[in-house]
């Protein structure tokens, strides 16, 4: 995915995991925190937190976490985190997480983060089905500043094949050169 793309994507999920949470907070919570919990309309429970720091320096924190059951044994927790530091390095963490009552379950979450020095992203997700086999994949791409070098990183696992790794490194001009 695009770098742009795929960061907005983040900071888009990051920020909707926030407002869940923050939407349903009580107006009685502490300064900086927000909590809220009570039955849903779906015969299950519906709760969530807001965090919310500022630092001396000027870095700051927001975190957001949401979570709701239907009753009937299925739940889904949404988390998302948006930090900002003194020196204008941000980083977003967004992830997502469903749990079924016939033991099946999945999970997708990424994060990006940017200082003066470069850049991350990463994605990935993993499931398991009723019978117990498991899947899972993750992609990370590192970038530096200072050089414009990159790396693109992905592995994946399958209970029924196994762990797949690999990496390519990139110079700034977007040739292949070697990872070290």
């Amino acid at each position: 995915m695009h770098t742009l793309a795929h960061r907005s994507l983040l900071l888009s999920a990051a920020s909707a995991a926030i407002a869940i949470a923050a939407s349903a907070a009580t107006p009685d919570a502490q300064a900086g925190a927000l909590r809220y919990r009570g039955a849903n309309a779906s015969g299950g429970i519906s709760s969530g937190a807001v965090v919310r720091r500022q630092g001396p320096d000027g870095g700051s924190l927001a975190r957001g976490r949401a979570l709701s059951t239907d009753g009937q044994g299925h739940g889904t927790v949404a988390r998302g985190a948006l930090v900002t530091g003194p020196n204008g390095g941000t980083g977003a963490r967004a992830g997502t997480t469903s749990l079924n009552a016939d033991g099946s379950a999945s999970h997708r979450s990424g994060l990006v983060a940017t200082n003066a020095r470069g850049s991350v992203q990463s994605s990935g997700s993993a499931s398991r089905d009723a019978a117990g086999n498991v899947s899972q994949s993750r992609s990370t791409t590192a970038t530096s500043n200072v050089t414009g070098n990159s790396v693109q990183s992905s592995s994946s696992y399958d209970s029924a094949t196994g762990l797949t790794r690999s990496a390519t490194c990139y110079n700034a001009a977007g040739a292949v050169i070697s990872c070290r």
